[in-house]
């Protein structure tokens, strides 16, 4: 029985400590300083609008702490991999 071999890999997947290495608080991407946790925010908030009504005071709140971080996640390139399905999010967004 002959063993198949896969070729070796010729590519290095980037880590998160490739991007920001541990105690760094942020970065600078396509000259904005994006801080880290960024992405992450992003999807809290796209989270905690599904539960709110709209025209409420919550949901404007979480309304504008998702545009005000759009800039960051477009210098990120986020929105080159990853469409938002939401359509509330995606809205937002678009109005920004």
């Amino acid at each position: 029985m002959s063993e198949t071999r896969q070729p070796r890999a010729t590519v290095t997947p980037t880590t998160a400590a490739d991007v920001l290495a541990d105690g760094v608080e942020g970065g600078e991407f396509q000259g904005m300083f994006v801080r880290k946790g960024s992405i992450a925010a992003f999807i809290a908030n796209a989270k905690a609008l599904a539960g709110l009504e709209p025209g409420t005071p919550d949901y404007q709140v979480i309304a504008d702490a998702i545009r005000d971080l759009k800039p960051a996640l477009e210098a990120l390139t986020l929105f080159d991999v990853v469409t938002v399905r939401d359509p509330a999010v995606a809205a937002i967004l678009d109005a920004a």
